[in-house]
């Protein structure tokens, strides 16, 4: 295990724009009690202590450096106890390198059939079955540290981005209440506990959340409630204006999100840490990413395609199969087609990352983001 947890900056580009885009980009390590993480990186999402499809090798293979499971669900199925009975998180399901586990907060208020929220925590009814629970600040430290995760995140309250400000702010406050009694009563040693900015889509409401989470001394900081359905200009401009009241020193950490577009954006700002369940389930539906656009593989036109789906991705897909076998399984529900689709799909993430992290070492991000959006935009692979 890695001694010493923290972070730190390696290269960092200068703050400046170049054609009309900012270049803020920077590198960094990661060190976390089960592994050093290079940043930026994007995280696959195991919610159920298990990334879709895929085996913990295969994750391995593809270059995966540390994954995210999901705290509400792992709550509630297997439950908390029944984890730490096997020795933690890592044990349980076989994943000896990092990972990070969301506070639940975002299915509390999201998944919930119902549920009442106060300023101790919020009475919710599980989706499966209609019980009851009750989730406090309190709770999610002991669920997480009874997890065992490398990185832990506060309870929070996401307020839906289109909410009136006067809801918007009164999250905002509990968010920040909950995080001072997260961090009073966190005691793991080797778990780094990371505080959320909240705020919608107001840049004033941002900046007086991103105060007060940093006023905590969290050992990094993510940015929670964006992506949820505005626009993605906004998003961007709300990501631009939440970064720039964020700690250089500290890692930055962008939640649920996972296209190219905004990862790249993100990148540009400074933003080191990235998920989201995107590319696992839209390979589940047939989605496949490529460096020419994105594909519809089920569609009947690659049914004599000996093409493989990307000559540029060096996955275990695109080195045995063919565009018109994967079109096959998918016509066919075969759940090979699946395993095969999501094996592609995060190792097409996983190498950008890794291509980005190269770009920014060279001094050449930008001219790689333009190469890669100058194909991927080209809609060559689109089906």
């Amino acid at each position: 295990m890695t001694p010493n947890k923290g972070f730190s900056v390696q290269v960092k580009a200068a703050q400046e724009k170049t054609g009309g885009l900012i270049n803020g980009s920077r590198t960094g390590l990661l060190r976390l009690a089960h592994g050093v993480v290079e940043t930026p990186i994007f995280m696959p999402v195991g919610t159920q202590a298990t990334v879709k499809c895929l085996l913990p090798e295969q994750l391995k293979e593809i270059g995966t450096q540390i994954l995210l499971s999901n705290t509400f669900h792992l709550y509630l199925r297997p439950g908390y106890e029944d984890i730490r009975y096997y020795g933690g998180l890592h044990s349980f399901m076989g994943w000896d390198r990092p990972i990070l586990t969301d506070s639940g907060g975002f299915q509390v208020f999201s998944l919930s059939r119902l549920n009442k929220i106060t300023d101790e925590g919020v009475v919710f009814r599980s989706p499966l079955d209609g019980s009851e629970h009750y989730f406090t600040p309190e709770l999610t430290v002991e669920i997480q540290e009874a997890l065992g995760s490398d990185i832990a995140m506060v309870f929070d309250e996401c307020a839906p981005h289109d909410a009136p400000e006067s809801y918007i702010r009164q999250a905002l406050k509990r968010t920040y209440e909950w995080a001072k009694r997260f961090h009073a009563v966190h005691s793991r040693e080797d778990q780094m506990v990371f505080g959320i900015v909240q705020g919608g889509v107001s840049p004033i409401l941002r900046r007086e959340s991103a105060e007060q989470i940093t006023s905590i001394p969290f050992d990094g900081y993510a940015i929670g409630g964006l992506s949820v359905g505005e626009p993605e200009s906004v998003t961007i401009e709300v990501l631009e204006a939440t970064c720039a009241w964020l700690p250089e020193h500290k890692p930055r950490y962008l939640m649920g999100v996972g296209t190219p577009e905004l990862i790249f954006a993100g990148v540009a700002l400074g933003v080191d840490m990235f998920d989201c369940v995107l590319p696992t389930r839209s390979a589940r539906h047939a989605t496949l990413y490529t460096s020419s656009g994105k594909v519809h593989i089920k569609a009947a036109k690659y049914k004599r395609n000996r093409e493989p789906l990307d000559d540029q991705c060096d996955c275990y897909t695109c080195r045995h199969f063919s565009r018109g076998y994967l079109q096959h399984l998918y016509a066919r529900g075969e759940v090979a087609g699946m395993v095969l689709g999501s094996l592609h799909n995060i190792r097409f993430l996983t190498a950008m990352m890794e291509k980005i992290r190269v770009s920014i070492r060279e001094n050449r991000f930008d001219a790689y983001r333009k190469a890669f959006f100058d194909r991927y935009h080209s809609q060559i692979g689109l089906g």
